[in-house]
C-alpha cells in the first residue's frame, strides 16, 4: 500500500514534522512505502474562483493556475492512502493546507458518473496539532474529516495532538499508520454448505378455524 503523508510543516522539526516522521516510521513499519512531503515547500496559491465562481475545475476536473498544485493532485492519485498532519490555527487546519484542499475540492469532488474522486475509497488518519495551549485541535479535525467525506475517502482514524499529549500520542499516530497497512475488514461468516442444506424450513403454521355450532329446531 502506498502512502502519502502530507504534513503543513513551518518550521524543521516542529511538532508537526515530528508527528509526520512518526506516521512514516508507522508505515515503514507496516511494511509500506512511504512519501512523506511538506505542503510548505510547494507553491500553493489561494483558488481564484475563476468567472465569478467556477471554472475548469468542475468541467475538466483540473485548476487553471499555473504553480505545483497539479504535481500534488498527481500524487494524490498515485497514492493507496494518506496521512494528514496539519497544524492548528484559530481552531482549522493551516493555511497551506486550507489552500490546497479548497482547491482539491474543486477538482476532486466534483467528480460524477464514471469519473471518481482521485481518493475514492482510500484510507486516512487525520492528525491536527495544536501547539498553543488556547488552541483546540478538536475543531481542527471536525474540518478534516469532512474533507475526507466530500473527497470521497475513508476516515482510518482522527488522532489530537497538544503539548501534553504528544509525547504519547506519537506513539499513537505510529501505530494508527502500521494497522492502516495491514489492516483487513473482517469476512462475513457464512454457513458450509452442508450445514445450509441441512436447515429446514420452519413449517407454515396455519390458525384453526372456529368451529360453528349446529342449530336444532325446537
Amino acid at each position: 500500500m502506498k502512502v502519502l503523508v502530507l504534513m503543513s510543516s513551518a518550521v524543521s522539526g516542529d511538532a508537526v514534522a515530528v508527528c509526520g516522521n512518526a506516521a512514516r516510521q508507522g508505515i515503514i513499519d507496516g511494511r509500506s512505502p512511504a512519501r512523506l512531503i511538506n505542503v510548505n515547500d510547494f507553491d500553493i496559491k489561494r483558488c481564484a474562483i475563476c468567472n465569478g465562481g467556477w471554472g475548469v475545475c468542475r468541467s475538466e476536473h483540473r485548476c487553471s493556475l499555473t504553480d505545483s498544485f497539479a504535481e500534488l493532485q498527481q500524487m494524490f492519485s498515485e497514492a493507496e492512502a494518506f496521512a494528514w498532519i496539519a497544524p492548528t490555527v484559530f481552531g482549522e487546519p493551516g493555511e497551506a493546507m486550507k489552500a490546497l484542499f479548497d482547491r482539491l475540492r474543486r477538482c476532486e469532488a466534483t467528480k460524477s458518473g464514471d469519473k471518481k474522486s482521485a481518493l475514492r475509497g482510500k484510507p486516512v488518519v487525520c492528525v491536527a496539532v495544536a501547539s498553543e495551549p488556547s488552541e483546540d485541535p478538536l475543531t481542527c479535525l471536525v474540518q478534516m474529516r469532512r474533507w475526507t467525506e466530500q473527497l470521497g475517502a475513508e476516515l482510518f482514524d482522527a488522532i489530537a495532538v497538544t503539548k501534553k499529549t504528544q509525547e504519547y500520542q506519537l506513539e499513537t499516530i505510529h501505530d494508527a499508520l502500521s494497522r492502516m497497512c495491514t489492516y483487513e475488514p473482517p469476512k462475513r461468516q457464512e454457513l458450509p454448505l452442508s450445514a445450509q442444506r441441512g436447515r429446514r424450513k420452519p413449517k407454515r403454521r396455519f390458525k384453526r378455524k372456529p368451529s360453528r355450532g349446529k342449530s336444532g329446531s325446537q
